[in-house]
């Protein structure tokens, strides 16, 4: 605080000096006659006979016209001549600066209160005063009050539009403000930010106030006078609420406004409010809360996304692929919640620069790490433990994050009272790495490596593992102010292996793994406010070592066998515009074009040209040596997207999509397992190709705190691949005999309301959704249902979720959710019959039964430590209740024949409460 006095008392007797000199130099006085002059006809000549200089928007003086005969008069008394009685007024500083505007007058003095710390003074001595007291409220920083000159500074300002560019950041930890909301109210104009939190605002030149807002962080505006392209940072601190709640709006009509359908977006606060199993906030489970999103079972993380399977979403992780994204059976997902920033989901427009998959884009950013100072965070639960430390590694300029996970489950598998399997154990751990470095300016840097191992032995001798592991730099280079780039390289791998030591002469290990490397340029130029036109290429190139089975030990008769690896390219260019047309209706169109080619080395089989691919039609094999092309494959993509503004609050969207996959994961079980194949598209096994088309209605009420949506689609799938009942998909040398191409089409209704803001939030969420498969070839003996449709192994026509948060203080919050959906279809046994004296089971039609339905609740309470800014932690626990009914839902239905009976049986995961606490803290 004496450091304040002092430095503003100095301040004072500088001014003071300066104005004192100032004085001692008279003004020129000011000779002119003028006739239906314009006003800067005026400007030109006092400028020439004095040695003043004007700071105004022309746009707003332009029918203004002046009749003026002075001789030998000041500068000041000219111009009290000239606004005597108008709505203009001027302001002139120490520097000879004259400031003039409109219905706001600028005070150059420092004011009385210059000591009251409320004051709203910046560096240079200008205060402004609005029409009332609000602006005061406003201006209570010296960023907020000072006058930012923009671009190369001129004495005369012209007309037209300039661009200001610039990065919006977290003020105490350095890192980007993601999707907050830079705009003026007059004209009104306005951008987002982007994932680097980089906005580029194409506004009139002058003078202009800047506001920026963005949810869970304090309002703030600049003053600026834009005089040409130029770049402005701009540093934004987070709402603390020390009475009451403050609802900030920024952005939050977005999903009236935009023309994106089917996108979500949840940062890591709403994630955190949903109860989960264990207690740990689960990335994925939230997902699965929103309508158009199912799991085909409780201890499942994949994502069935409107009809699609869990091999067609693509799931970034600052954007390196991620191939399995669970821990612990399917309990956690492979996400540390600690480093986690925001996910966005696409599952109607996705964007001309993702591909590959035809169901969704899941795009998981992580956070920066603080810039400013070091800060370890972490928490402890009944069956994991996390720890994450960030800071800077050059202040303001680079910093890093590291988060580790690990789990201690064993505790509880022992303490089951089955002994066949409280022998059992179970573990995983992860290790996420970023760092990011802002070399000037114009270029950044991001580094992102992330590991992760799971292994598990149940009541047998089988020893389970798999691994991820990926790394990716990225490389953001701004041209100009309209005009930046992105550049990224990663590779990312994912492998499994199973061993079983029990038996020595059978012990074996088996082994896959699938690896990819993968470079993306992408490129955003703003035409203008209007336009914005985004193009890139990619390229990925696959490896994948299908199978390998050894003996493990000598003592061991396990034959060795191993599959062929495969290899293929996957490339792509893309170009896509987002134009508004006028404030009511936007268009966004796109064209992608992807390639692939599959590689060799390779050996394939050949079958008989006519006949259906199966064994008994086999004819010899063909050998490709290696890089040789086996097969192409490719073709555009189109995305066409629009939305039309019944209302301001009121907007009807319209979208199309065609995507196209080359990559497959065969299996047979009804969730992800991490012993599922992937299989590259090859002569026999095609692409599968995706068109949906979608519709959407999207109101928001009460000043957008609460937002509904509908949105209806129709999808069609091409080449979808299914099973035939009795065959192996592990280690089969004849893959393409064991699968059964199918075509699938999938329709369904959303319905989704979304409160975000108040003490009472959330969302409910309902969908109405048929996924339907039928053989290609509909008079094959292999053709389930007779060759008809039948539902796919995902198809639960009914889905309901509610998700409930209640503030009751700043410290106490509760949240409780409800869940409900069709139970799954399954395939049972109806009869049995003889043959040759061997009795065999006859099955129903595939998929014809399902089954009960499933419904949960879940129960959690956050008890936050207290608010005090200085102390040595922050801390919070989280009490929660997962299944709060104790409900048996079954997650699936099998059967066993015992002394010739067929029996079925129901597996429940959970069927009663599952408590759990965890302690969070942060240094």
């Amino acid at each position: 605080m004496k450091r304040l006095l002092l430095f503003t008392f100095l301040s004072c007797c500088l001014l003071s000096f300066d104005q004192s000199v100032a004085q001692t130099v008279p003004d020129k006085k000011i000779t002119m006659r003028l006739d239906s002059a314009r006003f800067n006809d005026f400007v030109k000549q006092v400028e020439s006979q004095t040695g003043y200089y004007f700071y105004y928007d022309a746009t707003r003086f332009d029918s203004l016209t002046l009749d003026l005969n002075v001789t030998d008069l000041t500068v000041r008394e000219v111009l009290d001549q000239v606004f005597r009685g108008s709505e203009f007024e001027y302001a002139i500083d120490d520097q000879k600066r004259i400031f003039v505007t409109q219905g706001q007058r600028i005070i150059t003095q420092l004011q009385p209160g210059l000591f009251n710390p409320d004051a709203a003074i910046d560096g240079s001595g200008i205060t402004y005063e609005g029409p009332d007291d609000a602006m005061k409220e406003k201006l209570l920083s010296s960023a907020e009050s000072k006058v930012h000159d923009i671009g190369i500074k001129k004495h005369r300002i012209t007309p037209g539009n300039s661009t200001m560019t610039g990065y919006v950041r977290n003020a105490i930890t350095g890192e980007p403000v993601i999707g907050a909301a830079v705009f003026i109210d007059s004209p009104s104009i306005g951008v987002t930010t982007d994932a680097l939190g980089l906005y580029s605002l194409t506004i009139p030149r002058g003078k202009q106030v800047v506001r920026i807002k963005s949810f869970g962080m304090r309002e703030t505006q600049r003053q600026i006078v834009l005089y040409s392209n130029g770049k402005l940072d701009i540093e934004m601190r987070e709402s603390v609420i020390a009475l009451k709640e403050v609802s900030v709006k920024a952005g939050m009509d977005k999903n009236v406004v935009s023309t994106q359908m089917g996108q979500v977006k949840l940062n890591i606060k709403n994630l955190k409010q949903v109860p989960t199993v264990f207690g740990e906030t689960d990335l994925l489970r939230t997902i699965m809360t929103l309508p158009g999103i199912k799991s085909v079972g409780e201890n499942s993380t994949g994502l069935n996304v409107r009809g699609g399977s869990t091999d067609q979403n693509l799931i970034l992780y600052n954007d390196a692929v991620i191939y399995n994204p669970s821990h612990l059976f399917g309990f956690f997902s492979a996400f540390n919640p600690d480093v986690l920033r925001d996910v966005e989901l696409y599952k109607s427009t996705i964007p001309s620069k993702y591909g590959g998959r035809l169901a969704s884009v899941l795009d998981i950013n992580s956070r920066d790490g603080n810039k400013k100072k070091y800060v370890v965070s972490g928490g402890i639960g009944l069956l994991t433990g996390r720890l994450t430390v960030e800071g800077p590694l050059v202040k303001d300029k680079s910093s890093f994050l590291l988060g580790g996970r690990s789990t201690y489950s064993n505790w509880l598998i022992r303490a089951l009272d089955n002994p066949e399997y409280n022998k059992s154990s179970a573990s995983f751990y992860d290790v996420n790495l970023h760092v990011n470095h802002e070399i000037n300016e114009k270029n950044s840097l991001f580094l992102t490596a992330y590991t992760s191992d799971d292994r598990f032995r149940l009541y047998g001798d089988t020893l389970y593992t798999y691994q991820n592991q990926l790394a990716a730099l990225k490389w953001k280079h701004t041209f100009n102010t309209k005009f930046y780039s992105e550049y990224t390289v990663s590779h990312s791998k994912y492998q499994y292996a199973m061993g079983a030591s029990g038996l020595p002469l059978n012990s074996f290990d088996l082994k896959f793994n699938i690896q990819q490397s993968n470079f993306k340029a992408d490129f955003s130029y703003v035409l203008d406010p209007r336009h914005t036109l985004d193009f890139g290429l990619s390229s990925i190139y696959y490896k994948l070592s299908p199978g390998t089975f050894t003996p493990r030990g000598s003592e061991s008769l396990i034959r060795p066998d191993e599959l062929e690896k495969e290899q293929g390219l996957e490339s792509a260019v893309y170009i896509e515009d987002k134009f508004e047309v006028n404030p009511r209706l936007s268009l966004t169109g796109g064209i992608r074009f992807s390639f692939f080619q599959y590689l060799g080395p390779k050996t394939i089989n050949k079958y008989v040209p006519g006949f259906p691919i199966d064994y008994p039609y086999q004819d010899g094999t063909e050998t490709f040596g290696k890089n040789k092309k086996i097969q192409n494959y490719g073709g555009p993509e189109f995305r066409a997207s629009m939305r039309y503004s019944v209302l301001d609050n009121l907007s009807l969207k319209v979208s199309y999509n065609t995507l196209r996959q080359y990559i497959h994961l065969l299996t047979n079980t009804m969730s992800v397992s991490p012993t599922d194949i992937w299989k590259l598209s090859d002569r026999y096994v095609k692409p599968q190709i995706g068109d949906q088309v979608s519709l959407g209605l999207y109101r928001n009420f009460r000043g957008n705190k609460i937002e509904v949506s509908l949105e209806g689609y129709y999808k069609n799938i091409k080449n979808f691949l299914d099973y035939k009942g009795g065959d192996s998909l592990i280690m089969n040398h004849d893959i393409e005999a064991a699968v059964l191409n199918t075509n699938a089409k999938a329709y369904g209704i959303e319905f989704m309301m979304k409160k975000m803001t108040g003490k009472l939030n959330g969302w409910i969420s309902y969908t109405y959704a048929r996924t339907l498969l039928r053989a290609v070839d509909r008079e094959s003996a292999d053709a389930p249902n007779d060759g008809n449709y039948y539902p796919s192994n995902y198809d639960k026509p009914h889905d309901f979720t509610m998700i409930t948060n209640y503030r009751l203080s700043h410290r106490f919050s509760v949240s409780l959710n409800f869940t409900y959906s069709t139970g799954r279809p399954y395939t049972p046994p109806i009869g049995k019959y003889y043959i040759d004296g061997a009795q065999r089971v006859y099955y129903a039609d595939r998929n014809q039964f399902r089954i009960p339905d499933y419904y949960r609740a879940d129960f959690a309470m956050n008890i936050e430590g207290n608010h005090k800014v200085k102390k040595l932690a922050h801390s919070s626990w989280t009490l929660s209740v997962y299944n709060l009914l104790g409900r048996k839902n079954p997650s699936s239905v099998y059967f066993q024949t015992k002394d010739g009976q067929v029996n079925g049986y129901q597996l429940s995961i959970f069927g009663q409460p599952i408590p759990t606490i965890t302690y969070n803290f942060r240094f």
